[in-house]
């Protein structure tokens, strides 16, 4: 990987990591399109870079994240708030870490899965929005149980393509949370997923990393991050006020596009 690639990749990841549109999926495929070798660092700059992103919502929104600097009404809601995603949080860890080798040897390398991810999501989308408009969401608390399940589902984004952020959504959408609601729950969520993800593989992988690896996961973490700062305001409000459907169309056609050019 040069610094370029680790430049492009931290681009893309900083705009697709908050829409449904899978960010891991979308590095996968650029991997293969800008020449990038199936490696075993290539797969966690892929998983790290996320964490980029992931702490722009941190700094951007600090007050949700860090209420004790605020007042005690928010320390009070938010406090419930973190017991909840700590609860979709565990459901997460404890399946990723019994699929671990699962979903780094195989699911984070097959291109060709990641491209029917990417065009079966779509589709379901497009298909989810146009039954829910026949079924709003009137939930805007978020229960204990409802938190359990929606960690379930956000590990079906183990399936690079699925998108992990679309998979929360959905699930608190169909389980009538609504979705301005589901959607600050989901990057709330993102953050200890995500930050677990890459603790525990850079403490698996990080032994074969030499130098130069870590000066390119380094300058992609940053990109991220900042392209993530740049966009985050507009990809929120995107998500929040906007239904899936174009989010749907776009999947199938970039499947498309991309299996054009990297399918051999």
């Amino acid at each position: 990987m040069t610094i370029i690639q680790s430049v492009i990749l931290g681009i893309v990841e900083g705009i697709t990591e908050f829409l449904p549109v899978s960010s891991t999926g979308h590095l996968i495929l650029f991997d293969r399109l800008i020449g990038i070798e199936s490696s075993t660092f290539s797969t966690s700059f892929n998983i790290a870079i996320q964490l980029g992103a992931i702490l722009a919502v941190v700094v951007l929104y600090w007050r949700k994240f860090f209420p004790v600097l605020t007042n005690s009404r928010e320390l009070v809601s938010n406090t419930d708030t973190w017991k909840k995603v700590f609860a979709a949080f565990i459901t997460t860890a404890i399946i990723g870490f019994i699929l671990y080798k699962i979903i780094k040897g195989f699911l984070l390398s097959n291109a060709v899965l990641t491209l029917w991810s990417l065009f079966l999501g779509g589709a379901a989308l497009i298909i989810f929005e146009l039954w829910h408009r026949k079924n709003k969401s009137e939930n805007s608390e978020i229960s204990y149980k409802n938190a359990f399940i929606i960690g379930l589902v956000q590990a079906i984004s183990a399936i690079p393509g699925v998108s992990r952020s679309g998979a929360t959504m959905v699930g608190g959408l169909i389980l009538g949370i609504k979705r301005v609601t589901i959607v600050e729950f989901s990057f709330f969520l993102a953050v200890p997923t995500m930050a677990a993800a890459t603790a525990y593989d850079l403490y698996k992988s990080a032994g074969s990393f030499s130098f130069s690896d870590f000066h390119l996961l380094a300058i992609g973490f940053i990109v991220s991050f900042v392209v993530a700062a740049l966009s985050i305001k507009w990809l929120l409000y995107f998500v929040k006020n906007h239904t899936f459907i174009s989010i749907g169309i776009y999947r199938i056609a970039a499947a498309l596009i991309f299996w054009l050019f990297i399918v051999r």
